[in-house]
């Protein structure tokens, strides 16, 4: 996971392991400077040293830094020392947080960036995936997991950043200036290491079950909030607002115990990592103290001896204060284990969407397309997945041209039979062909290319009546857009409002009657100039005076066109080329309105139902 979202970015994080190198450098150089100050302060140091040639052989470089250091020290005034020791630390902390600084800042690109990527990715999936897979999803859970879900995913990315790159570097290079002071002390210290680890596996053992189970019931409270943003007008009308309120405090109360489960997990992983490192260094001043002390005893000017190692009480001091810096990293790491677990809980959800398989796919070597002479349905049959058929057996053509109506009941299978022709679904059995190509060999974008919608409820975008109306076509100008509108019996109400056709129309056209949404999404099919039409049920929500101006728009819009009609009006469909009738999902009439009124069937049966 860390790998694909952050190989894009690898230049800052070539730089943070610059900078974090640098840090922990600055950091322990820094901190040397305590042992000759607490020798000058406290006057522990009678020796007498002596400058050692830096080409003497025999002695350890450490023995010659630490020597001629300690020589030059004593050539000066003890107060000036301090002075310059002082601003010596000084200088060395600036640096050192400007690294730290640096290292830091060079991480915000990383996190932003992955949290962008993973987001466009989500939505450039969700896009790309049949219409299919929505049915079986819930907005309100898709759009969780495009917020919590990738922040929870963000935030253990950047936790694993850290784990893998800047807590090594600070460990590996404080560990280093221990053994440098005391290779065996170090050896005593690490004996308890272990210990702090498996204490907090134990403690996080469990957070990422008790994650997935919190994000889930997120979900379910956005799925929520989603339901009753798109249905409030009923809420209130049935008076049912407690009724919402009370289940949507069920599950905020539900997750509420869940996350505070997580939380409390997650926050005790400071608390335990802090006893467990002060417990440790207790142990450490103890045992070193200890040692100190008995030396001091003993009349011994070398300092403590431990394995044949010598330590002094200003060089101890030193030793601890790089000890205390080491626990920070360790105590990241102990983070980690919380934070990455929960990201990846986070990361299995966000994976059902990425993961899912797109069955509507362009072919390996398309054919091309041409629409001259008809579209054909050969023995179609469609089921979603081990559900009842919904088509049977569907043998039709439509000619070039022509202007077909498919009526029916509800539930005989109208609109999904229009929807298996620009392949939102793919046939079960049989095919879908145009001019003798089967449309699952040629490209998705060619095929769509060929057809507009319009719908019975207008689907608009929270934008300008413009940009609905060009809508998926590239570069159209002012000029199109208004000969589209005009088309479309659009044009005069659009110039009433007060900024024209810059308006914007609010959520899913909000600001404007049904009529007007109809008759913007008429002009944006208008523009498009589609060789094939599909008409679902365009006029059934309207009154009348919005039907007559619509339905002249729809006159407009399919004379020349091959178009393909769902209504329930039989009277919209009067006049059509030939009528099809469903019934259960198969056909069971076909001809001219005057034919089927005289033919006495299901047809005649549903005209007189609505006459009556």
């Amino acid at each position: 996971m860390v790998r694909t979202y952050v190989l894009p970015y690898k230049k800052y994080l070539g730089w943070a392991v610059v900078l974090n190198i640098l840090s922990a450098v600055f950091n322990v150089f820094s901190f040397t400077v305590i042992i000759p100050m607490l020798k000058i302060l406290f006057n522990i140091d009678n020796e007498v040293h002596q400058f050692i040639p830096w080409d003497t052989a025999g002695v350890s470089i450490k023995d010659k830094v630490v020597e001629n250091a300690y020589y030059y020290v004593g050539l000066y005034d003890p107060i000036n020392v301090m002075l310059v020791l002082c601003a010596f630390l000084a200088f060395m902390t600036l640096l050192k947080t400007s690294c730290y600084f640096g290292s830091s800042a060079v991480m915000i690109p990383i996190k932003t960036g992955i949290t962008r990527d993973l987001r466009r990715r989500i939505y450039n999936k969700i896009l790309s995936l049949p219409i299919g897979f929505f049915s079986q999803e819930r907005k309100g859970d898709i759009i969780a997991r495009m917020s919590g879900d990738v922040s929870e995913v963000e935030h253990s990315i950047s936790s694993s950043i850290d784990m893998l790159i800047k807590n090594p570097i600070l460990i590996v290079i404080y560990a280093t200036a221990l053994i440098f002071l005391s290779w065996q002390l170090t050896l005593f210290t690490i004996v308890f290491t272990p210990l702090m680890g498996w204490i907090m596996g134990v403690i996080g053992r469990q957070l990422k079950k008790k994650s997935l189970q919190a994000q889930a019931l997120w979900s379910d409270t956005m799925s929520q909030v989603e339901e009753t943003l798109g249905g409030l007008r009923i809420v209130k009308a049935f008076r049912a607002e407690k009724k919402m309120s009370d289940r949507f405090g069920g599950i905020t109360e539900s997750m509420r115990k869940k996350y505070t489960r997580v939380g409390v997990r997650q926050t005790l992983a400071h608390p335990v990592s802090e006893f467990l490192g002060t417990v440790m260094i207790l142990v450490v001043v103890i045992f070193g103290g200890y040692l100190i002390i008995e030396s001091q005893r003993a009349g011994s000017t070398a300092g403590a001896r431990f394995l044949g190692a010598t330590l002094d009480a200003p060089t101890f001091i030193y030793y601890l204060l790089i000890l205390y810096s080491i626990l920070n990293p360790i105590k990241e790491f102990s983070k980690a284990t919380y934070s990455i677990p929960k990201g990846m809980a986070s990361m299995d959800r966000i994976n059902k969407i990425l993961d899912a398989e797109n069955p509507i796919q362009d072919p390996a070597s398309p054919k091309p397309l041409r629409f001259e002479k008809s579209i054909t349905f050969e023995h179609v049959s469609f089921n979603y997945e081990t559900d009842r058929r919904i088509l049977d057996d569907i043998s039709l053509e439509i000619g070039k041209g022509r202007n077909i109506a498919i009526v029916g009941e509800s539930g005989a299978g109208k609109s999904t039979l229009v929807d298996l022709i620009p392949r939102f679904f793919d046939v079960t059995e049989g095919r879908i062909a145009i001019d003798g190509t089967d449309i699952r060999e040629v490209r998705l974008s060619e095929l769509r290319g060929l057809m507009g919608n319009v719908n019975q409820e207008p689907i608009l975008f929270n934008d300008t009546i413009f940009n609905n109306i060009a809508f998926g076509v590239e570069n159209a100008t002012e000029e199109e857009v208004i000969a589209a509108a005009k088309i479309a019996n659009a044009h005069e109400f659009i110039m009433e409002k007060e900024e024209g056709y810059q308006t914007n129309i609010g959520d899913r056209g909000v600001k404007l009657s049904g009529g007007q949404r109809q008759r913007l999404s008429i002009a944006r099919a208008i523009l498009k100039n589609p060789p094939i039409l599909i008409l679902d049920e365009a006029t059934a929500s309207l009154d009348t005076q919005s039907e007559r101006l619509v339905q002249e728009a729809l006159d407009r819009l399919m004379s020349s066109r091959t178009t393909i009609s769902i209504a329930h009006r039989l009277s919209t469909v009067k006049n059509a080329d030939e009528i099809i009738v469903m019934h259960e999902g198969r056909i069971v009439e076909r001809g001219r309105h005057d034919e089927l009124i005289a033919l006495g069937g299901y047809y005649k049966h549903l005209h007189d139902m609505q006459s009556i």
